[in-house]
């Protein structure tokens, strides 16, 4: 079983790379965002990778830290995700923003990616948000501040915050960014943050994030 690989790139295509190890070439399955970091890399690369085997073939998977890695073993665990798909959705977000998809709950963000209709993006949702160990420090700076007078499930965003996400997505924000900045906001104001100072303080994580950017 190969885990890893150290080595010259020698061929990068639009779904794989060879990796040139010691003089014998590795065919790896990459998602488009790991073929453009390895794409004109003269220094040598190693890929963590998941091997396959199937009756027919053997394919190696290749990833460049274990966020990718971890997140497309979680992908291929729902039905009706296969490696190639899960390849296709880490090409279109990475493993944060598909974390912080997850956490949110956010199913137009999944559908963007190829292949990913809204059936599937809501079993995506429901199968994988108790696993990735990631959306853990999202979910429970909001929870913390559930009172006696917001009781909700475990798997539920307080009312009061699930008000403000959702006023910040009226704005034109997508769920996913408004879910971090709420939480954000509420990891800085603790449980006494009201709706209007999650939404206010919210607009400004927002706004900065895209000065950022």
């Amino acid at each position: 079983m190969i885990a890893k690989l150290t080595g010259k790139v020698d061929t990068v295509t639009s779904d794989s790379a060879i990796i040139d190890v010691n003089g014998v070439g590795y065919l790896v399955f990459c998602s488009s965002r790991t073929l453009g970091m390895l794409s004109g890399a003269s220094a040598p690369v190693s890929l963590q990778i998941e091997t396959h085997v199937r009756e027919d073939h053997i394919h190696l998977y290749g990833f460049p830290d274990n966020a990718e890695a971890s997140a497309f073993r979680l992908l291929v665990t729902v039905q009706g995700v296969g490696a190639k798909l899960a390849l296709a959705i880490l090409s279109t977000l990475s493993a944060d923003t598909l974390t912080a998809a997850i956490a949110a709950q956010d199913r137009a963000a999944l559908t963007r990616a190829p292949g990913v209709g809204p059936k599937l993006a809501t079993r995506l949702l429901s199968e994988l948000k108790d696993k990735i160990v990631s959306l853990t420090d999202l979910r429970v700076s909001v929870m913390s501040s559930v009172t006696e007078n917001a009781p909700t499930k475990d798997d539920e965003v307080p009312a009061f915050a699930n008000d403000a996400i959702s006023a910040l997505v009226n704005l034109g924000y997508g769920r996913s960014e408004a879910f971090a900045a709420v939480a954000r906001v509420q990891r800085n104001r603790g449980a006494e943050a009201s709706v209007e100072t999650l939404i206010r303080e919210g607009l400004k994580e927002l706004a900065a994030g895209e000065a950022r950017a």
